[in-house]
């Protein structure tokens, strides 16, 4: 999706501001895919989501400019993690994630794509050198110069004859007055409507195949790792059950699993089978082959986590989905064996069962270890043990009181969702996994102060912007104003 993206505004560059060939634009846009391409951010799922998220509705943005005379357009709002840590640009908002990556801020209101192109790289603190010195005929590059650096401004008689807006006056305006909950459903409900009333026979065809499937080969659960479109999981829901008629041996031992798709195939850290969706079904029946293998590596980690657990005085190790990359078992069994190897070789002075009931987890990409909010520690793989100890020690107790408010929280959390859905008569509501339940129990608190008529038979979900999806589902912030 991300390349079909781009692909876009290389090609939409070719055909509507003819000053860029194909080969150009690609080296034109080539530092800012690498800067925040998701595949890159495997290690860091919120920052992948904000990047996919915000990529799709640079995509949006983009289909609008080539629409035949279109004229009127919103300015857009994005954010994007960028890998690089230099400083930015004094114009571009800009904070550090805890991951340490750039979370750059900017607002497209260019109306064509070369100034578009342009506008991402400065704002993302990329160079534009090679962009404006390319060898391009000298009537384009003319043109392109004019159009990026002393665009046409029309006299304000000329919008009042035509009736067209004028761009200056609407960036203006969109910046001075901020987007409210209830302004953006009231011009976007229609819109939500509709698309949820065309998906709804798709949705009754997904849970009918989820159920089946469920059924038939008794799973635990059948998940999606992203948020794909409903025809894009029916479509996954057939290719399994196709597979199923064709091999039904090769399933027996799938009883009790989940099985996630997701962008590779395997067994996830979790014990959940992963079926990649770029995968045909030769791929999907080796994966299904090998499942008694995966289960013996399975217990293998089971053990492990058990005897760390062992050496740092009973502390539970554990994996949590959405706070974590999606590993292999196989990769997450090698992160535990290295880490078990150092703690065994350092031989800490912890005494047996002093930390039980508190819990961890192993992070590959940190070099200080921290405590959530949650309660949980994160360790990295290569902490010092002496620092590992002292640290533990000293977060032991405030660790405790992390975990029974979060115990609090999550009871908070569902008790608010169940009272909004029924509120309003939501036929369902939820939230992205990058929604702290802090986050959406504000969000909740809030929704409920006030008379939202339009979330009636709505899918609503909380996220970090506004957005329609293409099945009806509507997004909004959990911090709206």
């Amino acid at each position: 999706f991300v390349r079909l993206c781009l692909d876009k505004i290389l090609l939409q560059c070719v055909l509507q501001s003819r000053t860029l060939s194909g080969a150009d634009a690609i080296n034109a846009l080539r530092p800012f895919y690498f800067a925040v391409h998701p595949d890159f951010f495997g290690q860091h799922p919120k920052e992948r989501e904000v990047n996919e998220n915000s990529l799709k509705r640079l995509n949006g943005y983009l289909e609008n400019l080539q629409k035949p005379g279109f004229r009127s357009f919103k300015p857009t709002q994005l954010t994007f993690y960028v890998r690089e840590r230099e400083p930015n640009s004094s114009n571009v908002q800009e904070s550090f994630s805890a991951s340490g990556f750039r979370a750059v801020s900017f607002t497209l209101h260019t109306r064509d794509l070369l100034s578009t192109v342009l506008d991402i790289l400065n704002s993302c603190s990329l160079s534009t050198e090679h962009v404006q010195s390319l060898n391009v005929n000298s009537q384009p590059q003319k043109e392109a110069k004019s159009t990026v650096n002393r665009p046409i401004k029309w006299d304000k008689t000329y919008y009042s004859f035509t009736g067209f807006k004028d761009p200056e006056e609407e960036l203006e305006q969109a910046q001075r007055v901020e987007t409210t909950l209830l302004s953006w459903l009231d011009d976007n409900e229609a819109s939500a409507v509709k698309k949820l009333k065309k998906s709804l026979p798709l949705r009754k065809e997904l849970e009918r195949l989820k159920i089946e499937l469920s059924h038939e080969l008794q799973l635990s659960d059948i998940r999606w790792q992203r948020s794909w479109g409903i025809a894009h999981r029916c479509s996954q829901l057939h290719s399994l059950g196709r597979l199923v008629q064709q091999r039904p041996e090769i399933l027996e031992n799938v009883k009790g699993r989940t099985v996630v798709f997701t962008d590779r195939s395997g067994m996830s850290a979790a014990g959940h089978i992963m079926l990649g969706t770029m995968d045909v079904h030769h791929h999907w029946t080796k994966i299904f082959e090998r499942l008694p293998n995966y289960y013996k590596l399975q217990k293998r980690l089971l053990l492990l986590e058990d005897r760390i657990s062992q050496l740092l005085g009973g502390i539970q190790v554990i994996y949590i989905e959405e706070l974590q990359p999606l590993l292999t078992l196989e990769e997450y069994f090698e992160t535990l064996n290295s880490f078990y190897n150092r703690l065994r070789d350092s031989r800490l002075p912890f005494h047996p069962r002093s930390l039980r009931g508190l819990q961890m987890i192993l992070e590959s990409d940190r070099y200080a270890p921290s405590l959530h909010e949650f309660g949980h520690f994160m360790i990295p793989t290569v902490c010092d043990p002496a620092a590992l100890q002292w640290f533990i020690f000293a977060k032991a107790q405030e660790a405790r009181e992390n975990l029974k408010r979060k115990e609090e929280m999550m009871i908070t959390e569902k008790e608010l969702i169940n009272t909004s859905t029924e509120r309003f008569s939501l036929d369902r509501l939820y939230k992205e996994p990058s929604v702290s339940s802090a986050q959406m129990i504000d969000c909740c608190k809030r929704l409920l102060e006030e008379s939202l008529p339009y979330l009636q038979g709505m899918h609503l979900c909380i996220s970090h912007f506004y957005s329609v999806l293409q099945d009806g589902d509507l997004c909004i912030p959990w911090n709206w104003k």
